[in-house]
């Protein structure tokens, strides 16, 4: 092992992962059961060994092994053996541990202002009208200077959306009762997911995700995402978010020794399952220049086809484990797996991913020019940590220990569009209630009309009697003169 370079195993010479190279992102790729984990478990214990911060997701909870030192076991001495790796020894790798639902690690919040209107749509999976409201809701909290904090901030705007329904739709377009009904709707079945959780104060940093020991290693990173990836939308959008808010809130840095952060996206799938062509192309613009931010990507899927073309373009680094040809698309697979490799003369590719035993890999690295090595069978390194899951007490000292304990464990909720525009309605109803008072104390004082005695309705119907008496004499005795003349 040297100090510029993650060892990932052996072929027929070592293979290794340039750090000066692993900003340019990889591909981890296998059939359930064949490695996939242990893989990502080697390359993040060698990452952290070398300085170098790192980001995954746990989906199974068998990478919070990471944590713990690893138990000696002949097989895994054996395999260090035969790939000479002298200095093998087992340790655990510093670790932090986030959940989204605060349950498995420090809570890790964003704010709805930070998620914005794209990701929100994703989230919620709205019709480009519903997401034009609500990139209208945005626009209109930013000129309002309203805060976005919670679900309650957004709820609190839409509601105040739909009450100015007129004014809305001169000024910005049309905004019906209706699609500001099914927002409100979707956003229900977020907080039903846990959305609640997720967003509010205070907001993840950034800057805590790359942390060092005082030695100089660097943290990993593991999100407990094992009820997260229950509701797999919510999982991909989170993690996008994430890797948006890399891009946006780092600065450039160009190509330098070793990364500043590695991001391991594990079950990438679900982050292109069913993408809209617009996401699709702000996920891969976003791949393509955060390299440029000393971030390196890692996608962990079963198959290559998971991955679009111009997102896979970009993977230089690549581990494929084993796939089975059972069925047509299955051998479909193979096939496109086998082309993404630079072939080597002394085999089939093709053949040999349906040969591969578990431990074993195809590993294609970029050499220090950039350009994709010759593809080797290689036999994976063991891990130092542990393999498979800890146990709730060594999860919650892990947590008690960490550099960033107490500081997110505590919600804040802090004035927002809630609260202003609590004040506002209340105003409005005050304002609402006085000009109603006033209404009727100025009917009340208006004289009112007084009501007639029974002495009073005599003389008026007697003079209305006498007067049609006297009228109907008056008319017969003028037409009785005209027609006697």
């Amino acid at each position: 092992m040297t100090d510029n370079a993650v060892f990932i195993g052996r072929s027929t010479k070592p293979e290794d992962l340039l750090l000066a190279m692993a900003n340019r992102h990889g591909l981890i790729t296998g059939a359930t059961g064949t490695g996939k984990t242990v893989t990502l478990q080697i390359m993040a214990e060698g990452f952290s060994r070398l300085g170098v911060p790192v980001f995954a997701a746990d989906v199974k909870g068998d990478l919070s092994g990471i944590s713990q030192a690893g138990a000696r076991q002949d097989a895994l001495v054996e395999r260090a053996r035969k790939i000479g790796m002298t200095d093998y020894d087992f340790a655990p790798t510093p670790t932090i541990f986030w959940d989204v639902f605060g349950e498995k690690g420090h809570p890790i919040r964003a704010t709805i202002t930070e998620m914005g209107p794209l990701m929100l749509s994703r989230l919620m999976g709205l019709t480009d009208a519903q997401e034009g409201a609500l990139n209208i809701a945005f626009r209109i909290a930013d000129e309002e200077r309203l805060a976005l904090l919670d679900l309650k901030d957004l709820r609190a705007l839409l509601k105040d959306l739909a009450s100015r329904g007129k004014q809305i739709t001169t000024d910005y377009g049309n905004v019906t009762d209706m699609t500001v009904g099914a927002i409100q709707r979707r956003l229900v079945v977020i907080e039903e997911q846990g959305g609640e959780k997720f967003f509010g104060e205070p907001a993840l940093k950034i800057d805590d995700l790359m942390r060092k020991t005082g030695d100089g290693r660097g943290y990993v990173n593991i999100l407990a995402a094992e009820k997260l990836i229950t509701s797999p939308q919510v999982y991909a959008t989170f993690l996008l978010w994430l890797m948006s808010e890399l891009f946006e809130g780092m600065p450039e840095v160009g190509d330098q020794e070793k990364p500043k952060l590695v991001f391991f996206f594990d079950e990438a799938h679900l982050l292109f399952a069913d993408a809209p062509p617009a996401l699709v192309q702000k996920i891969e613009q976003t791949v393509k220049l955060i390299r440029s931010k000393g971030v390196g990507i890692y996608f962990v899927t079963q198959n290559p086809l998971d991955v679009p073309d111009s997102v896979l373009a970009q993977m230089g680094n690549r581990v494929q484990h084993a796939l089975r040809a059972y069925t047509p698309r299955d051998q479909k697979a193979v096939q496109v797996a086998a082309t993404t490799f630079r072939p080597n003369p002394a085999f089939k590719t093709e053949d040999v991913i349906s040969q591969l035993g578990k431990g074993e890999a195809l590993v294609s690295m970029l050499d220090q020019k950039g350009v994709p090595e010759m593809v080797h069978r290689t036999l994976i390194r063991p891990p130092s940590s542990r393999m498979g899951v800890i146990t709730d007490a060594e999860r919650q000292q892990a947590i008690k220990n960490s550099p960033v304990y107490g500081e997110y464990e505590q919600a804040v909720d802090r004035e927002s569009a809630y609260e202003k525009l609590q004040v506002k309605a209340s105003k409005a109803a005050d304002a609402q209630a006085k000009a109603t008072a006033a209404k009727t104390q100025a009917k009340a004082s208006r004289p009112a009309p007084q009501r007639d005695t029974a002495t009073d309705r005599f003389v008026k119907n007697a003079a209305s009697s006498i007067g049609r008496s006297v009228g109907t004499a008056l008319v017969r005795g003028i037409l009785g003169g005209l027609f006697k003349r």
